[in-house]
């Protein structure tokens, strides 16, 4: 039996705003890399550019979604993706 496909995802947050309700960030997986906009308020994600970005968007949202109170402006995270690319 494989060993299931994965990727490991690399995300730094550049701003978290409370006022705002929203994160902006940056994250990286493989070759691509992808900047995002997260408002927590509305549970809505943008993600640039949009090459790739079906890769990645479910992922990162689900990882927001679990973790957006626990993410502070500065630092990088990771999450693994069940997908090779």
């Amino acid at each position: 039996m494989g060993s299931k496909p994965e990727t490991i995802a690399y995300l730094s947050v550049k701003e978290y705003c409370f006022s705002k309700k929203q994160i902006q960030g940056v994250v990286e997986a493989s070759q691509f890399k992808w900047t995002f906009i997260y408002f927590f308020n509305k549970g809505l994600l943008t993600v640039n550019p949009p090459l790739g970005r079906a890769l990645i968007e479910n992922a990162l949202l689900r990882f927001l979604l679990k973790k957006d109170y626990e993410l502070e402006a500065g630092n990088q995270y990771k999450f693994t993706i069940s997908a090779k690319f």
